[in-house]
């Protein structure tokens, strides 16, 4: 078992992590013009689907849908003699949580590469395909990092959580904080019930990343910028999540001393 000094120094860090996320760069925000105008040319069947695929999300926080990760896949990476719970991965060392996410993490990024470069071969008509397919391995990796940490996100509150993560890797600095806020000074509970607006976080998801996506939109070339896109967004929101699951597993772990 970590010692409380331990725990007390690794509680810092991410603190300090935390003031150190900065405002979105001004061509990020710029860049969702160029987006608006790519919006204007993609076929109406296009916009449809990616209006289907998104209603998808409000499923997931409800029922788990079809982005539910499982479970018991991840378990076993703590242990190929036994099988661990969730119990039980709460009760590991902070090491061991740490490197089994790092693991998943890493398969994530290499995954969202490969898909990049694959709706990127196929111009503005796979774009609008890749935009929703970017959101379910984001939401799977979140899940897959909850576990990590002993929190399961077959749990309806957890899977709010998860969505409230990602607000928290795309949002601007003034949104960062007001989301700190709500999970770690606030009641999370009475936070989490009152998560409305799930749709302002996935166009909020495809938006901030406009500018990116209008280079993958060129066919061929988007291969090269799509593959990077991918697995820079899917990093970036990796590493978010695991700040706030380690977090909250370190003043768990803290809370015991007393």
């Amino acid at each position: 078992m970590e010692s409380k000094a331990f725990l007390e120094e690794q509680l810092s860090a991410i603190e300090q992590w935390e003031k150190e996320q900065k405002d979105l760069w001004f061509w990020e925000k710029i860049g969702r013009l160029p987006f608006q105008w790519l919006d204007r040319l993609t076929p109406k069947f296009v916009h449809d689907k990616l209006g289907q695929l998104l209603d998808e999300v409000g499923h997931y926080i409800q029922t788990g849908g079809q982005y539910l990760v499982n479970k018991e896949h991840i378990l076993r990476l703590f242990s190929e003699t036994e099988p661990y719970t969730i119990e039980d991965i709460r009760r590991l060392p902070l090491a061991k949580m740490d490197e089994v996410c790092d693991q998943l993490i890493a398969k994530r990024q290499t995954f969202a590469k490969y898909q990049g470069a694959t709706t990127g071969f196929g111009g503005i008509f796979t774009l609008a395909i890749d935009i929703p397919a970017l959101l379910g391995l984001a939401l799977k990796t979140l899940q897959e990092i909850a576990l990590a940490y002993g929190f399961d996100p077959h749990d309806k509150q957890e899977r709010m959580f998860i969505v409230k993560c990602l607000q928290f890797a795309l949002s601007d600095i003034v949104g960062k904080k007001a989301i700190l806020d709500e999970l770690f000074k606030t009641n999370r509970q009475q936070t989490l019930s009152q998560l409305q607006g799930w749709r302002e976080v996935v166009w909020t998801f495809r938006d901030q990343y406009g500018w990116k996506k209008l280079f993958q939109a060129i066919p061929i070339a988007g291969v090269l910028f799509g593959a990077w896109m991918n697995k820079t967004m899917i990093s970036d929101i990796a590493e978010a999540g695991k700040m706030l699951y380690r977090k909250r597993r370190i003043i768990e772990k803290l809370a015991a001393f007393q």
